[in-house]
């Protein structure tokens, strides 16, 4: 995989520390950097043997640190020992329905830990550039489609605030401390080593790998951007190098998409279809609190950053039912 950039020169042995590790975009990004010679450090706070940063052992290729991305003062001794130079800041509660159960643990982790890791940042003088997941959710709901990077924030349910509050935190830290953070607002990721079961991509692969009706929660019509999760690692390494030369990049938020609408029914059926299968989806009409349509513009990560993606959708879904082929056959 080749991404548009200074590539491995810049990354060789550079002290990079990246939260979030054990997650879906985790794990590949980790994997990347290893590919490009970086120095890994990883803060790790529950142990989740399935996932793809322990499932393939990269895990032993980095240097490990368990404990909470709240805590500052074990971010800042960190940044400190580690010398840290480039920070991934991708730790957060993810799953929307999880953050309607538990709202306050949702909170704290994506808004507390957001301003704890920039505050150790600050406080940190070897922390050169910080790149930090927002999401298209913290856009929240808006007439006007594609969302661009001037898109107010506003979201309303839980988890879309909590993604608005820590976007909007991060410009705060580089408007008024001159931080060098920026900001990337994806679409929804899929890939292999994506374990929750219940987010549309793994889960329908996962049944029609077992001969089960792949199920809907919604009424099947929700429009969104699926991404594969090794253009997003890609993408947030190349924005990191970008901010590393481009200081006027400081504050900026830059959309990551495919630029390629389609409903919850449809990616479905693309998914049978690559897997010749002729199961039918059973459609619940469950879902709640959740964005009608939501669609992004990545045209200024295009100009701005040379960026492109290097994986159609098709691309991306034959690579990521092939990982859960592998993946469950050996269960």
């Amino acid at each position: 995989m080749e991404s548009v950039g200074m590539t491995s020169s810049f990354w060789q042995d550079r002290s990079t520390f990246v939260t979030g590790a054990t997650g879906l975009l985790g794990g590949w990004l980790v994997r990347r950097l290893l590919e490009l010679g970086a120095d890994v450090v990883c803060l790790v706070r529950d142990w989740v043997p399935q996932s793809e940063f322990l499932r393939t052992r990269l895990i032993e290729q980095v240097k490990v640190v368990r404990g909470d991305v709240r805590d500052q003062a074990l971010l800042e001794r960190i940044l400190g020992e580690y010398e840290i130079s480039t920070v991934f800041h991708l730790a957060a509660q993810t799953i929307v329905s999880i953050a309607n159960r538990n709202p306050v643990s949702t909170f704290e982790t994506n808004i507390q830990g957001t301003w704890a890791l920039l505050e150790a940042c600050r406080r940190s003088p070897t922390v050169k550039q910080i790149i930090l997941a927002s999401s298209d959710k913290a856009y929240g709901d808006h007439e006007t489609l594609p969302y661009d990077e001037d898109t107010p924030l506003q979201g309303r349910h839980t988890y879309d605030v909590s993604k608005s509050c820590a976007d909007l935190i991060a410009q705060a830290y580089a408007v008024t401390y001159g931080l060098p953070v920026a900001v990337t607002r994806c679409g929804n990721f899929y890939g292999g080593g994506d374990l929750n079961w219940n987010r549309i991509v793994p889960g329908t692969i996962r049944s029609i790998l077992r001969g089960q009706r792949p199920i809907i929660r919604s009424d099947g019509q929700y429009v969104r951007d699926y991404f594969y999760v090794e253009d997003g690692a890609a993408a947030y390494i190349l924005l990191a190098e970008r901010l590393a030369s481009w200081l006027d990049l400081r504050g900026q938020a830059f959309n990551f998409s495919n630029e390629n609408q389609v409903t919850v029914l449809e990616l479905v059926q693309r998914i049978l279809t690559l897997m010749e299968s002729d199961l039918q989806p059973e459609i619940r009409n469950e879902a709640s609190n959740e964005i009608r349509y939501q669609y992004l513009s990545a045209a200024k990560a295009r100009q701005t950053l040379g960026w492109k993606p290097l994986f159609s959708l098709d691309e991306g879904l034959k690579a990521t039912i092939e990982w859960y082929r592998r993946s469950l056959a050996d269960e």
